[in-house]
């Protein structure tokens, strides 16, 4: 594997129509603050924020792009926002996102994860304009067989529970319609390039889901309360949110330069040393707030979560020329500090000022 010797800038982006799906979210309200930074006419296809406090709505993201309602299950809904919009450019983030929640609605998390790509790979397809599409999965997509190696790309589907299988299938799904539709080899007759991308367990300011380890600690501490951890032993690839994003925009960068060349999956995760256990997340988010408390809720009949997983980024690396930047340490205290700060400092221009500090480090 080569790497490209001159990067496309994100520039891109600017002026271009993009269409970010679950731009209510957590990852989709980040990306479409970025967007909205390099300059792209931003419009958002989502059910409604979680909560209140929630980053998409603190950050008042709704007045500077075009916030639409809706639910990606609801194919007819979708077309005809595909039709009236007119997006390039699609990333696609809505999901039920919640390991837990996938056991407590399980059809409700394969019609959306499964046929919810479906339908936005539908529209793909349809859609005279749209010539480049991301799909976002997650690292759980694997057949996770609990071991020391990080999982490549090319490595099998899987999926123990409703979530990561619903995302497992999701990405065959993506793997079919580019092989049927959007084929790298007849790219000149149908002119689109999609790709998926899989990334660790991101963290950052803003989410506040439940069953999410850094809402609940944050949660807990405002609350003076102490911090339950379910699984305090279990490592996950923590990496902060604008990680994996640069890496979804980067790649998106280099599809419109050459699209196809780039199709195909993508792990955008951490450097391996910064796959870390949960209490050990824990406790660094307890010392940077210099307060709080955690108690092990550890159960052995508890409902099953993978307890070993990291993400080979090889391919990211060498082909892209992207790696992660910000340590397990920097990682945190990105996190903390907007969770410490929303109450008082403008939330859009704490967002920005984050991502304007993220740049500066990957580029130096």
């Amino acid at each position: 594997m080569e790497s490209m010797e001159v990067k496309p800038g994100l520039d891109i982006y600017k002026g271009k129509k993009v269409l970010v799906t679950g731009h209510t979210g957590f990852k989709g309200s980040w990306l479409s603050i970025w967007l909205l930074k390099l300059g792209a006419q931003v419009v958002g296809f989502s059910l409604d924020p979680y909560n209140e406090k929630d980053n998409f709505v603190l950050s008042g993201i709704s007045k500077k792009m075009k916030d639409i309602r809706g639910d990606i299950r609801n194919k007819k809904t979708l077309l005809k926002v595909f039709e009236t919009e007119k997006p390039e450019i699609v990333f696609h983030l809505a999901a039920q996102s919640l390991v837990i929640e996938g056991y407590n609605d399980p059809i409700y998390t394969y019609e959306t994860n499964t046929m919810g790509t479906a339908n936005v790979l539908e529209c793909v397809r349809l859609s005279k304009t749209t010539h480049t599409a991301i799909f976002i999965t997650t690292d759980k997509v694997y057949e996770n067989k609990e071991w020391i190696w990080p999982y490549r790309e090319t490595e099998p589907m899987g999926g123990y529970d409703p979530y990561s299988s619903s995302k497992g299938a999701a990405e065959l799904v993506i793997a079919s319609y580019r092989n049927s539709y959007f084929n790298p080899d007849s790219y000149f007759e149908h002119k689109k390039a999609i790709a998926s991308v899989r990334a660790g367990n991101v963290i950052g300011g803003g989410d506040w889901s439940t069953n999410r380890i850094i809402p609940d600690c944050i949660r807990a501490i405002e609350n003076n309360e102490p911090i339950e951890v379910r699984n305090p032993s279990s490592t996950r690839p923590w990496q902060h949110v604008l990680e994996p994003l640069y890496g979804y925009l980067f790649l998106g960068a280099y599809l419109m330069k050459e699209p196809t060349k780039y199709v195909g999956a993508w792990n955008f995760g951490p450097k391996s040393d910064d796959v870390i256990s949960v209490g050990s997340l824990v406790d660094k988010i307890i010392e940077l707030y210099k307060k709080g408390t955690w108690k092990d809720l550890s159960d052995p009949d508890s409902l099953h979560e993978a307890k070993l997983l990291a993400l080979d980024i090889n391919k990211a690396k060498h082909i892209l020329n992207w790696e992660p930047v910000l340590n397990f340490e920097y990682t945190i205290k990105l996190t903390v500090d907007w969770y410490k700060n929303y109450k008082r400092i403008d939330v859009f221009n704490l967002c920005s000022n984050q991502i304007d500090e993220y740049m500066q480090l990957f580029n130096n």
